[in-house]
């Protein structure tokens, strides 16, 4: 069974304002359906630069005799006068015939959400792996997980970020194409940081070379000029191995009297 039968597109149109009702579209067609999802009306939990961030609950019904692989769904949220406003990421992982999942999508909108289009997509599984293994990672803004881990991709252009205590972070890019085979890998190495790092307990990361601790503060150079902190400012920190040579000794020639 192949993951995508190509790319579908439709839209369905509420009435306006957040809406009160549900939002129930069939996938990929209305008279052939293999899925049924359906969106709980769109709840506000902020404002960001202006911007109403909205979080949806959603019902994915496969009403098929087939299972339904892991798929994922581009979501375009649209106003009452069809106008698209936002976009999320819909992932849903498999479901048996005749079963249902439950998912989220969260987004941002420009507007009063009332309506929304779906565009499915084919993914790729690939797998993540960090060296060292034990990375926390990112793909695309959205939180992955730890490394090593499987990951459905969509065809496109990616972007992974990586982080682990006692390493530099880090990121590359990922160029996923329509004939990328499953089962591939993405491998990325961690670099070690080359200062080191003072977490304050207010959140504050401090970058530099420690140059003295006590047991009442801790002397941390940044730029050539040395910061102290109270020992209770200090939550953590992360030295980076310093080797260091030692000079010969020099012995002065002596004086004849």
């Amino acid at each position: 069974m192949k993951r995508f039968v190509g790319l579908v597109a439709f839209v369905v149109v509420l009435c306006a304002g957040i809406s009160a009702a549900q939002i129930t579209v069939s996938w990929p067609t209305a008279d052939k359906p293999s899925l049924k999802l359906t969106f709980d009306k769109f709840v506000q939990s902020g404002i960001v630069n202006g911007e109403g961030i909205f979080v949806s609950e959603v019902t994915a019904q496969n009403v098929s005799e087939q299972g339904m692989p892991r798929s994922v769904f581009t979501v375009f949220i649209t106003d009452q006068n069809g106008v698209r406003i936002g976009r999320a990421r819909l992932q849903l992982p498999e479901i048996a015939p005749y079963r249902a999942q439950k998912a989220q999508v969260q987004f941002s909108a420009t507007g009063t959400p009332a309506g929304v289009s779906l565009l499915a997509g084919k993914t790729i599984p690939l797998k993540v792996v960090s060296v060292p293994p034990g990375a926390t990672f990112k793909v695309d803004g959205e939180d992955q997980g730890v490394t090593p881990k499987l990951v459905d991709f969509t065809i496109g252009t990616h972007t992974i970020e990586f982080s682990k205590e006692g390493f530099a972070t880090g990121s590359t890019p990922l160029d996923v194409g329509a004939d990328e085979l499953p089962g591939g890998s993405v491998s990325f190495e961690l670099g070690g940081l080359s200062q080191d790092t003072v977490e304050l307990r207010d959140g504050t990361t401090v970058l530099g070379d420690v140059m003295s601790m006590s047991l009442t503060g801790v002397t941390v150079r940044v730029d050539g000029k040395e910061q102290e902190y109270d020992r209770n400012q200090v939550k953590k920190m992360i030295l980076v191995e310093r080797i260091t040579t030692q000079q010969p000794a020099v012995t002065q020639p002596v004086q004849p009297k």
